[in-house]
């Protein structure tokens, strides 16, 4: 498997366990994720995708979207797409 950097975590809602991810490069919905940082390290399916509270199926570089986490993740934490 690998890995490319396609993010960074800029902000983290405890409340929702939501994840707002800056991004580097082309994210969509039902890709593989590596999500880690000091203390986080996990993989997920990216099952949600949003953009200013709107659902989309796939963002682009540039965008900030908010994607649902299966654990809480921290700010600066990398965000990696898994490929075969």
């Amino acid at each position: 498997m690998q890995e490319k950097l396609i993010g960074k975590i800029l902000h983290y809602y405890n409340n929702i366990g939501v994840g707002i991810i800056d991004l580097l490069d082309e994210l969509k919905i039902n890709d593989k994720i590596h999500i880690k940082g000091q203390t986080t390290d996990f993989e997920q399916v990216v099952d949600s995708l949003q953009i200013d509270h709107e659902e989309v199926s796939e963002a682009d570089a540039g965008d900030s979207v908010g994607i649902k986490t299966i654990q809480p993740v921290r700010e600066k934490d990398e965000v990696f797409l898994v490929t075969d």
